[in-house]
């Protein structure tokens, strides 16, 4: 049986920090325990909520410009539709709620 390759679109949906930063939203990185740093992208809305829970806000981003991203907000390695434990979830009672997603 052949692996399902992934088809990426054209844009991606790319979880933030609750609140704003001066510049706009803060992208949400994630530590693994290797040390390496993560940025964490999905290929659809119903994907990121799936993964990350609806309280998750998020921004839509070019995928053609996720390297432009790396350069300001520096990262190792890119996860595709990874979801992410319960308990590491934003919550709906966290400050905000869908940034950029609005609920």
């Amino acid at each position: 049986m052949l692996e399902e390759e992934l088809v990426v679109p054209p844009v991606v949906y790319v979880p933030t920090a609750h609140g704003s930063a001066r510049f706009g939203a803060e992208v949400e990185l994630r530590q693994m325990d290797d040390g390496r740093v993560a940025l964490l992208v999905y290929t659809a809305l119903d994907r990121l909520y799936s993964c990350c829970g609806r309280a998750q806000p998020w921004v839509l981003y070019p995928t053609e410009r996720l390297e432009d991203l790396a350069r300001v907000t520096p990262y190792d390695v890119i996860f595709f539709d990874m979801e992410i434990p319960r308990a590491m979830r934003h919550r709906e009672n966290d400050e905000g709620v869908g940034l950029s997603g609005g609920e």
